[in-house]
């Protein structure tokens, strides 16, 4: 059965669909022979799909994990500093998987890890909404004028922020811990955030991506996602 090159790749846990696309664009993807381009379809049965060269053969299993990321570990399988990577986790999976998103080097907590190119897209595309929460430890004592500039949105140089939801958790002499859900996926978004409005972030965790939980995973530990944790996720 014919289907279009990305979404043949994203199947095969080559790339989500969106880097497949830039994979193709690159010309980096040939079918036949013959270099691809998009929209091309194939028929992954029939069709000899190569990705960089390298000869795509039957979809391999599809694997869903959930990952604690430490800290002082970079979201990407390689780094050109020689930082610790989500790789140095990932021995005893066989397949090639990604990760959904990222989680910046100084946060930690919940991140997901795959090979179903669909899985990421659903989860990240911002048409799905998916909530993601955060406990954050901020410098200073949070006031409620903060509070409700992060609950309307915060304009950033990258445009205003869609409406949070914020509550604060605890306070100490000179700190705040408070909680953050928001719908979006903008780059370093929390942290900018928080920095906008007068609270420099000092501790970052996510602990929720839509109804999935980081619950007791230990810093560093993972396990595979059960199967209504993946429908729920993908909305089905």
């Amino acid at each position: 059965m014919e289907q279009r090159i990305q979404k043949i790749l994203a199947q095969m846990g080559i790339a989500s669909r969106r880097k497949a696309e830039e994979l193709i664009i690159e010309g980096r993807v040939t079918v036949n022979g013959k270099i691809a381009t998009l929209g091309m379809k194939a028929d992954p049965a029939k069709d000899h799909i190569k990705a960089d060269g390298r000869l795509l053969v039957k979809p391999e299993p599809k694997i869903y994990l959930v990952f604690n990321k430490p800290v002082g570990v970079v979201t990407s399988l390689s780094d050109p500093e020689g930082r610790p990577t989500i790789k140095d986790f990932l021995k005893g999976i066989k397949y090639r998987v990604f990760p959904v998103g990222r989680l910046d080097y100084d946060s930690e907590g919940l991140l997901l890890i795959t090979n179903d190119g669909d899985f990421a897209h659903c989860v990240l595309h911002p048409s799905k909404k998916i909530p993601k929460t955060y406990v954050i430890k901020v410098k200073g004592i949070v006031d409620e004028d903060a509070m409700q500039r992060l609950r309307r949105g915060v304009r950033l140089e990258d445009g205003l922020t869609a409406p949070a939801k914020v509550k604060k958790v605890r306070l100490s002499e000179s700190n705040s811990w408070v909680e953050i859900t928001i719908y979006e996926g903008r780059k370093r978004q929390v942290r900018r955030m928080l920095e906008k409005v007068g609270y420099p972030v000092i501790k970052l965790r996510r602990i929720a991506i839509g109804s999935l939980k980081l619950g007791d995973l230990r810093p560093g530990e993972m396990r595979r996602l059960t199967q209504e944790e993946i429908k729920r996720l993908m909305g089905k």
